[in-house]
């Protein structure tokens, strides 16, 4: 069975295909959402998700989170004395995803598609195959978030000609997606967005508020501090959407300081944010030749859609409402659980033809001839544009720029800066041409992309027809078979905390922050049912087990509603 995944910023999940359509698979603790959080203990166990989430506020300094927005760099995570990239981290999320859907399923998952923001550069995209199969999958297939909603949203079952617009974001990146519908091809037309906007930015504003307000500076802030602060902050948020003022409340230096934001005030933050979010929508509409008016429908993906400053906004701009009618925190995935089935040619899916577009532009470098006769090196030359239909092949011919001149490299670019150097460097090629007077020889060079984001390169010398091609795939090549063993067995130390032990280790976690954030009876409170708790945990008997954890589970409950 092929899978579906929706690898996110602050979230991920998981989705499969049956007869009745696509369907979550619940956690390992019975949630559809887990988020992207890992921690490691002084013993080299393996923790993620809410669980993790919940170690970070305890261990801040042996935890991570928001590491998707730093797939595919060089940035280095310390966690439990070891290092890790965003890949490494990555493939914790998607091992666990894995083994819950093995668990729920009953059988082996070994093949998924994975989607990724349609702004993904290619370095990024295949960051994220190697993290799968770091994690043990076969990853059929790299899918654009936009274009799994759509197909989740069902718009390839739509029955009229229809331009959609996908307005996607998320935990920690941004996407507007223009497709359009003709018949049984569903076609992207453009794709803009931001992979550093997201809910988490939102957030962001409200902590750096609070901290403004409270005149605390971040040096003085302990790790857990500051996430509890982050916390308050993320809770706010979220609150705006049931009242017109939110509250942060933490204590800090054994003093409770309290600040309420208006919602009025928080809209305001936002401005600067909303503006970034308004320039690749522009951007996308001009790419794709289309107008607002030409829009017939919007869809929303991601959860900070919830928002209401961020759906007023939308309104505001598109002059229309959206369509709410799919869970935005699962639309992704659920698309990414078709596109697995239509991989299956399973009969329950109506075949569609789903066309993409090169998200950047995929050029080389060249020189510019000056009126003086003197040339300026280190331009960009486009070869194929942003936003082209792909699978596409274009030709581009280069002559020579010194008489006598022996080889011709052709540095292959993606980018969008007119310059060589501020776009990213895919690969190079060398070729032999024949001397001769400058601009006497030339090479034709021919890119050919595909949907898989697999690039051909072929230079052709045009007088002798020497001809020289390579698959590009960069600095950043895929890892071999043999390298991505060798990976799994380093991290082979490491160990995902079992499953049947997770509800409870979330709960004594829950507990010891809680335990951190109250005081005076509540806090003794907290004390004496953390131990009780431990103290059956260690009887190993089952039933008891659960009737404790209902009741510790109570408890806190109750300790929250009374600090608040």
């Amino acid at each position: 069975m092929i899978i579906g995944i929706d690898l996110g910023t602050t979230n991920s999940l998981a989705a499969y295909f049956t007869e009745e359509g696509p369907k979550i698979i619940p956690n390992r603790l019975g949630r559809h959402l887990t988020p992207s959080v890992v921690s490691v203990d002084e013993e080299n166990q393996v923790y993620v998700g809410e669980t993790a989430r919940e170690r970070g506020f305890l261990y801040p300094h042996m935890t991570a989170s928001v590491f998707k927005r730093d797939m595919g760099s060089d940035k280095k995570y310390r966690l439990g004395g070891k290092e890790f990239t965003a890949q490494d981290l990555s493939s914790f999320v998607l091992r666990t995803l894995k083994e819950d859907a093995e668990v729920y399923l009953g059988e082996t998952v070994e093949e998924a598609v994975i989607s990724v923001p349609a702004y993904f550069d290619d370095k990024r995209r295949k960051a994220t195959k190697r993290a799968g199969e770091l994690a043990g999958l076969k990853v059929e297939r790299i899918i654009s978030e936009p274009t799994a909603a759509a197909i989740a949203y069902g718009l390839y079952e739509k029955q009229k000609n229809t331009k959609f617009l996908v307005f996607d974001l998320g935990g920690g990146t941004f996407d507007v997606s223009i497709l359009e519908l003709f018949e049984n091809i569903l076609e992207v037309r453009a794709v803009a967005g931001d992979n550093y906007l997201g809910g988490e930015d939102f957030t962001e504003l409200l902590v750096q508020h609070y901290m403004e307000q409270m005149d605390l500076k971040l040096t003085e802030l302990t790790q857990k501090t500051l996430g509890q602060i982050y916390s308050q902050a993320e809770a706010c948020k979220l609150s705006y959407s049931g009242t017109a003022t939110g509250v942060m409340s933490c204590r800090i230096g054994g003093e409770e300081k309290s600040l309420k934001i208006p919602l009025r005030s928080y809209e305001k933050m936002c401005e600067p944010l909303l503006a970034k979010i308004r320039k690749p929508v522009q951007r996308s509409l001009s790419d794709a030749h289309v107008k607002l008016a030409d829009i017939d429908e919007i869809v929303l993906v991601g959860g900070a859609t919830r928002l209401p400053v961020v759906r007023d906004f939308i309104i505001r701009m598109f002059k229309k409402f959206p369509d709410t009618a799919m869970n935005p925190d699962e639309a992704v995935a659920l698309g990414a659980a078709i596109q697995g089935a239509m991989k299956e040619r399973q009969e329950a899916v109506r075949e569609v033809i789903l066309t993409d577009v090169c998200a950047f532009t995929l050029g080389t470098e060249t020189a510019v001839r000056l009126k003086d006769g003197k040339t300026d090196e280190g331009h960009f030359c486009p070869i194929i544009e942003r936003n082209t239909v792909i699978p596409a092949s274009r030709t581009e011919r280069f002559y020579t720029l010194y008489d006598d001149q022996e080889r011709v490299r052709i540095c292959v670019l993606q980018g969008e800066s007119r310059y060589a150097k501020n776009n990213l460097l895919l690969g190079e090629l060398d070729i032999e041409i024949p001397k001769n007077k400058a601009g006497e020889e030339s090479v034709d060079v021919t890119y050919t992309y595909d949907i898989n984001s697999i690039l051909e390169v072929e230079v052709c010398v045009t007088s002798s027809g020497l001809r020289q091609r390579r698959i590009i795939k960069g600095r950043e090549n895929d890892m071999t078979d043999r390298e991505i063993e060798e990976r799994m067995r380093e991290l082979s130390y490491l160990k995902i905390h079992p499953r049947e032990q997770e509800e409870n280790k979330l709960l004594l976690l829950k507990g010891e922050r809680l335990y951190e954030e109250t005081v005076g009876d509540n806090r003794r409170r907290m004390e004496y049912e953390i131990q009780k708790f431990e103290m059956v945990l260690n009887t190993r008997d089952r039933g008891k087990i659960e009737e404790a954890a209902k009741h510790f589970a109570q408890v806190m409950e109750e300790v929250e509603e009374d600090d608040l």
